[in-house]
C-alpha cells in the first residue's frame, strides 16, 4: 500500500508539473503576442518582430555594438549562403550542424553544381576569408564581428527563445597565440556578463560547458547562464577558445616573427534575439512585460486623464510641457489616443513593460503636481511636484533598474541549493525547478544519464569555484570539480 500511494504522489507531482509547465508556455506566448513583440509567420518556425520587439532589440544592439567596438572590434558582413564543401572542412563542425542546415540546390531556374547552405553560423566562409587576408604577424589580431541572421532547420520552435530564424551577433577572432586567444575568448564572455547584469538587469553564472555541451568544432565553450522566474535556466550567450581546428581546415596560417609558418588560434562568440526571450522569462509577471529602463523602447508614458473639453485643453498642455522637459533625459511617449479610457491605458502599458508611468490629470495641473507609477513595483507616488521633475525622473530610472536586478538576484538565491544526495536532487527536480550546486565526476555517462532520469543538464562549471573534496551527486566516485545543473529552456 505504502508502495503505491508513493507512486500516486509521484504522479500527482509530475501532473501537476506538466499542468504549471503548460501555463508558463501560455502566459509566456500570450505576454509575446498582446505586448506586440512578435507574431506568427507563415513560415513554419519563423517569427515576424513586431515594430515594438525590433525597438527593445535595436537598444539591445546599440548597447552591445558599442561595447564590442570599446574591445577592438570592427563590423564586417558576410553573404549568408555558404559552399556546402566549406561545412565538410572541419569534422565536428558539420556533424553538430548537418541536421539543422537548410539546403540551396537551385538559382535562376537552374540546378547549382555545388548546393549552398544558408548560414546557421559563419565560421567556415569567415574562415575562408582569414586565410585570405592573414599572411603575417602584422596582420594579427583580427578582430571581426558581424549582425546578422542565420537559420537552423528546429524541430521544437518558440518564439525569442528558439526559432528556425534569429537575429544576432556572431564575433571571429584570429590571433598569434593560444594565450591571447584564449584570453579573448574570455574577455568577451565578460563583455556579456557586463551587458546582462548592467543593462539586462539580469544576473548570471559564468563558466565553462562540458564536452557534451560544447560548441561544434571548439576546444573549450563558455557561457552565460540566467535563472528564469520559473526557476529554469537560460543560456544568454556563448564563446568559444577554438584553438586551431578551423585554421588548420581553412589554412589561416601567418608568417611568426622570428621566422617560420604558424597556424592562427581562434575564437568565436555570440548572443541572438534570445535575449528578448530572457528579459520575458527574467522579470515578467502576471501583468505582462517588466522591461529593464536602460533598455525599454518606452521608459516613461504620460497618460493624460480628463472628461471634458475644457479639461481636456488644459491637461494636454500640461502633458506636452512633461514631455518636452523628459524628452532630453528619456524615451519618453504621450499617449493621445482618445478612443481609450486612461484604465485601459495603464493596462496597455503595463503589459508592455514601461517602466515608468505618469498620470496627469485637472487636479495635478491645477496644484503643479504628477502622480508616478512604477511597473516594477506597481508603487504609485502621488504629488510629485513639477519642479526638477527631470532629475527625480533620471534618479527613478535608476532606481528601478536596479531594483529589477536585485529581485532577479534575491530570486536567483532563494532557488540556489547545495546537494550531495542523489535522491534528493531527483525529488527537487521533480518537485520544483532551481539551481543545484553538487559535485561531479566529469564522466560523459554520469552526465547523461542525470539529464536522462532527471531533464536537468549540466549549465555550467563555474570559474570561480575553489577545488573541494566531494563525491560526484550521480556515482559517488570521489572529485573536487563541482557544477550548477538545472532544467533549462
Amino acid at each position: 500500500m505504502e508502495v503505491k500511494d508513493n507512486v500516486d504522489n509521484q504522479t500527482d507531482i509530475q501532473e501537476e508539473e506538466k499542468g504549471k509547465e503548460a501555463e508558463r508556455a501560455r502566459w509566456y506566448t500570450d505576454t509575446i503576442l498582446q505586448s506586440e513583440l512578435a507574431d506568427y509567420s507563415p513560415v513554419k518556425g519563423c517569427m515576424v518582430i513586431r515594430p515594438y520587439g525590433y525597438a527593445l532589440w535595436e537598444q539591445i544592439q546599440k548597447a552591445l555594438d558599442q561595447m564590442i567596438k570599446d574591445t577592438g572590434h570592427s563590423n564586417a558582413y558576410f553573404p549568408m549562403l555558404i559552399p556546402e564543401s566549406f561545412m565538410t572542412k572541419e569534422k565536428d563542425h558539420v556533424e553538430g550542424f548537418a541536421p539543422e542546415c537548410a539546403v540551396v540546390t537551385h538559382g535562376g531556374g537552374k540546378k547549382l553544381e555545388e548546393p549552398l547552405i544558408v548560414r546557421p553560423t559563419s565560421e567556415t566562409i569567415i574562415n575562408y576569408m582569414f586565410a585570405k587576408w592573414v599572411q603575417s604577424w602584422r596582420d594579427l589580431p583580427l578582430l571581426i564581428n558581424q549582425w546578422a541572421n542565420v537559420v537552423r532547420w528546429e524541430m521544437r520552435t518558440r518564439m525569442f527563445l528558439r526559432t528556425t530564424e534569429f537575429l544576432w551577433q556572431e564575433g571571429h577572432t584570429a590571433h598569434a597565440t593560444a594565450a591571447e586567444a584564449e584570453e579573448e575568448a574570455q574577455r568577451m564572455l565578460g563583455v556579456y556578463k557586463d551587458f546582462a547584469e548592467n543593462w539586462m538587469a539580469l544576473p548570471v553564472l559564468t563558466g565553462e560547458k562540458t564536452e557534451t555541451e560544447r560548441f561544434a568544432g571548439a576546444v573549450r565553450t563558455y557561457s552565460i547562464e540566467a535563472m528564469m522566474r520559473d526557476a529554469k535556466a537560460l543560456q544568454a550567450g556563448t564563446s568559444h577558445f577554438l584553438g586551431q581546428n578551423f585554421a588548420k581546415a581553412f589554412e589561416i596560417r601567418f608568417q611568426q616573427a622570428e621566422g617560420g609558418l604558424e597556424y592562427a588560434w581562434q575564437t568565436s562568440w555570440g548572443v541572438s534575439t534570445r535575449l528578448v526571450g530572457a528579459i520575458i522569462l527574467g522579470h515578467g509577471d502576471e501583468k505582462g512585460l517588466i522591461l529593464p529602463p536602460r533598455l525599454a523602447p518606452i521608459q516613461i508614458v504620460i497618460v493624460p486623464i480628463y472628461k471634458s473639453d475644457a479639461e481636456k485643453a488644459t491637461v494636454l498642455e500640461r502633458c506636452d510641457q512633461v514631455y518636452n522637459t523628459l524628452k532630453p533625459i528619456a524615451r519618453v511617449h504621450l499617449d493621445r489616443r482618445e478612443q481609450y479610457t486612461p484604465g485601459w491605458k495603464f493596462n496597455h502599458w503595463e503589459q508592455k513593460g514601461v517602466p515608468v508611468r505618469i498620470n496627469i490629470g485637472p487636479k495635478d495641473v491645477a496644484a503643479n503636481v504628477v502622480e508616478i507609477a512604477r511597473r516594477d513595483t506597481g508603487e504609485k507616488m502621488r504629488g510629485v511636484q513639477m519642479d526638477g521633475l527631470e532629475k527625480q525622473l533620471e534618479q527613478l530610472l535608476s532606481t528601478v533598474q536596479a531594483s529589477i536586478f536585485e529581485r532577479a538576484l534575491a530570486f536567483r538565491k532563494e532557488n540556489t541549493r547545495q546537494i550531495a544526495d542523489y535522491a534528493d536532487f531527483k525529488s527537487i527536480m521533480e518537485e520544483k525547478n532551481g539551481f543545484v550546486e553538487a559535485h561531479w565526476c566529469g564522466k560523459t555517462a554520469c552526465e547523461a544519464s542525470i539529464k536522462e532520469e532527471t531533464k536537468a543538464t549540466i549549465r555550467v562549471i563555474p570559474f570561480d569555484w575553489k577545488a573541494v573534496d566531494g563525491k560526484c551527486i550521480r556515482c559517488g566516485t570521489a572529485t573536487d570539480k563541482r557544477v550548477v545543473l538545472a532544467k533549462a529552456y
